[in-house]
């Protein structure tokens, strides 16, 4: 796999190995030993998730105030916008933004650490979305900034119409508001 710093400290885009040919292909979408030697990461992976959205769909951005959640995620039908913000006070990059395409053609996946929130919107008619978490998902701690707070200022691609919110994620708060992860 190639691995890619970003410009967010351990935000890091991973790129699979895949084996192609006229009869489709093949790769490993995870390889814990492989993972560890070419992330530096050793956190341990305890929950999947997967997600089908519709176009123009935006979710996040999401955090865990408690039990801070790594994330490992990619699509695996359709293309989506993926966004990570730095939420950690004591980061370099404390406040900054990376946003990057993840779709099922180009197999990338995008590795989120504890203390980052993540949000994404579909591009595609749909899309679906796969999520390996380093921490179980826990309601009362889970928090919510909004995706267009003007403090981070996120440049999400040009859609047709306003994004599709759950009513969580349209009550986000704003971003000198959130409540730091612990």
């Amino acid at each position: 796999m190639k691995v890619t710093a970003t410009a967010i400290a351990d935000l890091l885009l991973i790129e699979p190995k895949v084996f192609g040919d006229d009869r489709g292909f093949f790769y490993e979408s995870f390889n814990q030993r492989a993972f560890q030697t070419a992330t530096g990461v050793t956190l341990p992976f305890v929950q999947d998730n997967h997600s089908k959205s519709s176009q123009g769909v935006l979710r996040g951005l999401h955090y865990q105030v408690n039990n801070p959640q790594g994330k490992l995620v990619r699509a695996t039908a359709g293309e989506v916008f993926d966004v990570a913000v730095d939420i950690r006070p004591e980061s370099p990059t404390f406040g900054k933004w990376v946003g990057k395409i993840l779709s099922a053609e180009n197999k990338r996946m995008l590795w989120v650490p504890p203390g980052l929130a993540h949000g994404f919107v579909v591009l595609s008619e749909t899309a679906e979305f796969l999520y390996k978490t380093t921490d179980y998902y826990a309601p009362e701690f889970e928090r919510c900034i909004a995706w267009n707070d003007p403090t981070i200022g996120i440049v999400w691609p040009e859609m047709p119409s306003a994004p599709k919110l759950s009513a969580k994620d349209a009550a986000g708060a704003s971003f000198v508001d959130a409540t730091a992860p612990a």
